[in-house]
Order: structure tokens, then C-alpha cells, then sequence
């Protein structure tokens, strides 16, 4: 991939960032397209000079995308959305860049899914993630779809927000059962990059990729609590009571959201997924507490202070 140009749609968010290092590493010239690139700008020091390039693109506009990946040899999609107008990001907007990258003549195309994508599912995130890829598969055969279980990073929305909520005295849990198979975004943007060095291995193919822990809802927020040295009292919530939460105006859960917790988000049996891609997963007990340590009392002098105690 040395000196290849890859275009990342949606390069300036929270899984771009590790695509971009990843790619950058190869010597691979990178191109961040998004809605405002100034967002993107400290991806700059990332790579080598002239290594980077920023370009506006908005995904529901079809043609600012065809000039963000015109020249690319690659392009990644990235872009996802949990509420709003889901089917214009990702049925028209998938399509729209697959299109795109068809016609810009790329060598390959790699499409950031999620695990329960299902063009017939009940949540609507699921059912848009489903069509996303059937648009795909069809405007450009040989992409490579990638479907993450939850996926962990320093700047992620999922570990963070619990983190942020086991201070409180009593900390609900919906859906305590419910199984995740977390993945490091890390691991995420190697894989991404292992599909674009190597697309008449990877494409025309989808992996499934988790993570080599397999944790319910319960559990996570326990282990959080736990790592952060806090003991809240934890209240399972019955199903009934979420289901009614999640209809609430202004709840933190969404119905859409309530729906896709009725299923675990885990690795199919027998689905590729990263060991085929020829990737050791990290685990989240390696990783996670590094970040998390902002959470804990006193941060990082918290720690040494029951180090010292032991």
C-alpha cells in the first residue's frame, strides 16, 4: 500500500482515526473526507508530511463523495449513525459511495458494517445496516464488509458512558443478559487495512469481527466498576420496565436501541472474523483500563495510592 491513496469516508471520527494510523504505518497516503475536515486536522501529525489530505464530503450528497474519492486506489466507509434518518446514511449513502468508488475505478472497497445487520430486522438500525450492505454487494461486488461487535477505544460512546455512570449510588442495568463480543478499534483498523493490501484474498467476502472476550451487559458494568474501584449497588431492571423506559420522551435509551438489545451482538458461529484476517484480538482488560483511569478517584494518583495501601 506504499503510496497508494485510500479515501476514508467519515475519516475524522472515532474508528477513522485507528484506520488512518494503520494505514499511515504502510505508507499509504490517506485521505480524510467528511463534512467538516477541520475536525480531522490533528491527524496531520500522524503521518509523514504531505502524507495526509482533507476534503469535504457529506455522504447523503452523492456528488461532493465522487470527488472525494476521484484518483483513490481505496476507499473505506466508515460512517455510521445510532438515531436520525438511518436509511439515508446507510442504504443511500453506502450506495453512493460504493457507486462512487466503482466509477472512480478504486482497487478496492471496504464497508464498515455491524454484527446483526439484517435487512428484515425489527430495529431500524439493524434493517439500514442489512440494506447498506445488500447496495454494496450490488454497486460494487468485490468490497470487503466488515461487521464489529461493539468496538472499545479511548474516545468510544459505549465503555466511556458506563464508566461515566458507575459513580452514581445505584446504577440500573437494562438487558443484564444480553451478550457483546467488545472489539478494539485498533484491531478494527487493522483488519480494515489487512482487506485493502491484500482484495483478491478479502473481497467479495464479510467477517464478523470480535473481540476474544464474550461479556453480557451485567458483567460489563460490573468489570467497570470494579476497575475503577467504585461499588455502587447495581438494580437489574425487568424487561417490562425498560421496554417502557426506552418509550419515554427524553429516556437515554431509544425504542430503536431497547429493540437491538433482544439480541446478542456476538460472532455468528462460524463466521470469519479476525483470526482469519491473520489478527489476535486484544482483550478489553488489556486495553480498557488505561483510558478509563480518568473515571477513578483522584485518576491516575488514585491508583498508586491503593498500590502503596497494598
Amino acid at each position: 500500500m506504499t503510496n497508494k491513496l485510500v479515501t476514508l469516508i467519515g475519516g475524522g471520527g472515532f474508528l477513522g482515526r485507528y484506520v488512518a494510523r494503520e494505514l499511515m504505518r504502510d505508507g499509504t497516503r490517506v485521505r480524510i473526507a467528511q463534512r467538516d475536515p477541520r475536525q480531522a486536522y490533528f491527524l496531520r501529525t500522524q503521518g509523514g508530511l504531505g502524507q495526509t489530505q482533507f476534503v469535504a464530503a457529506d455522504i447523503a450528497r452523492p456528488d461532493t463523495v465522487a470527488r472525494a474519492v476521484e484518483g483513490a486506489d481505496a476507499v473505506v466507509n466508515l460512517v455510521g449513525v445510532m438515531g436520525g434518518n438511518m436509511e439515508r446514511i446507510h442504504v443511500d449513502g453506502a450506495r453512493a459511495v460504493a457507486e462512487a468508488a466503482a466509477r472512480a475505478g478504486a482497487r478496492a472497497l471496504v464497508h464498515v458494517s455491524a454484527i446483526g445487520a439484517d435487512a428484515h430486522g425489527a430495529a431500524a438500525y439493524a434493517r439500514s445496516k442489512g440494506q447498506g450492505e445488500d447496495a454494496v454487494r450490488q454497486a460494487f461486488p468485490g468490497a470487503t464488509i466488515l461487521r464489529p461487535s461493539i468496538v472499545f477505544g479511548r474516545e468510544d460512546q459505549f465503555v466511556n458512558r458506563f464508566a461515566g455512570m458507575v459513580s452514581a449510588p445505584i446504577v440500573p442495568i437494562l438487558r443484564a443478559g444480553v451478550k457483546f463480543q467488545p472489539v478494539f478499534a485498533g484491531d478494527v483498523g487493522e483488519a480494515v487495512a489487512t482487506a485493502l493490501r491484500d482484495p483478491e484474498s478479502h473481497g467479495h467476502k464479510t467477517y464478523e469481527l470480535g473481540g476474544p472476550d464474550v461479556i453480557s451487559m451485567g458483567e460489563l458494568v460490573r468489570w467497570i466498576a470494579q476497575t475503577l474501584g467504585r461499588k455502587p449497588t447495581f438494580l437489574e431492571m425487568p424487561d417490562f420496565a425498560g421496554a417502557l423506559l426506552a418509550r419515554l420522551p427524553g429516556s437515554p435509551i431509544s425504542q430503536d436501541q431497547w429493540l437491538m438489545l433482544q439480541q446478542d451482538n456476538v460472532v455468528a458461529a462460524g463466521a470469519p472474523g479476525l483470526a482469519e484476517l491473520g489478527i489476535t484480538g486484544a482483550p478489553l482488560a488489556t486495553v480498557a483500563p488505561e483510558y478509563l483511569i480518568r473515571f477513578r478517584k483522584a485518576g491516575r494518583f488514585g491508583r498508586r495510592a491503593e498500590t502503596l495501601a497494598a
